[in-house]
């Protein structure tokens, strides 16, 4: 019998633990929380924006790269492709992301997801093309992400001070850490293959382009219609991941900050 080598698993354990630790570390950096402002909204208060000096510089220069390069280019993206071609792209990309979702829902004790997510790889994978069809939700099997900054949160790590990176945009210290151990997820982490790296660069490029371009009216909107847009962003960023965490699903129509 074939030994399938321990060192797969090994990294992924380790990472799991590393993640444990260093989001628990920096989640603990900004101190005690202030109380939330009077009537604010659960997850949308600013009590734990230790760096938003910086923060918002950041967040401005990420705002800036958006304006001059990915959104034209999505706009570009969105009007040149037709409609099958990007859903296509859309769908081959989230069957790629589905083995870590596999994962996540596993380590978060959901049966019912973890199947549901079993079969969308298995379906989309064979009958649809290698993903580039989403034959699965036309059977009715739910499309629904997990990553390991969730699980995390439902471990009971806290969020930890919030953050916003360049080029990444809101990535307080658990989901950081969270993204990391996901890299450990992919099975594509351990694929050899030439210009791997190309490989890499290149689903990060497309999904980045695909995430942007299906949210150009939803972003829009909201940038029109916030006061603070940064404030906004970070409001419903935070919203948005205890909706998931506390098993509610994402909020409707909200950007993948």
């Amino acid at each position: 019998m074939r030994q399938v080598s321990p060192i797969p698993r090994l990294c992924a354990t380790t990472a799991f633990v590393l993640g444990l630790l260093f989001a628990g570390v920096l989640g603990g950096c900004a101190g005690s929380p202030k109380p939330a402002e009077p009537g604010t909204a659960p997850g949308a208060n600013s009590e734990n924006d230790p760096f938003e000096k910086t923060n918002r510089k950041i967040f401005a220069f990420n705002q800036s790269l958006d304006k001059h390069i990915m959104r034209p280019v999505a706009i570009f993206y969105r009007d040149t492709l037709p409609d099958p071609m990007r859903d296509g792209v859309h769908s081959f990309l989230a069957n790629l992301d589905m083995p870590i979702t596999i994962a996540n829902d596993i380590l978060q004790g959901r049966p019912r997801h973890f199947i549901q997510a079993v079969g969308r790889l298995g379906v989309n994978s064979t009958l649809g093309i290698g993903g580039l069809v989403d034959v699965a939700t036309k059977f009715g099997i739910p499309d629904e992400i997990a990553d390991f900054g969730q699980t995390l949160g439902i471990y009971g790590v806290k969020e930890g001070p919030y953050l916003v990176l360049p080029f990444v945009g809101p990535k307080p210290p658990r989901d950081l850490a969270g993204g990391v151990v996901d890299i450990f997820f992919d099975p594509f982490t351990y694929v050899s293959m030439r210009e791997k790296s190309w490989w890499a660069a290149g689903r990060t490029t497309l999904g980045l382009l695909d995430d942007r371009s299906r949210e150009l009216d939803t972003v829009d909107k909201l940038q029109a219609t916030s006061i603070d847009f940064y404030a906004s962003v970070r409001n419903l960023y935070r919203q948005d991941r205890d909706a998931k965490i506390n098993g509610k699903g994402s909020l409707e129509n909200l950007p993948d900050f």
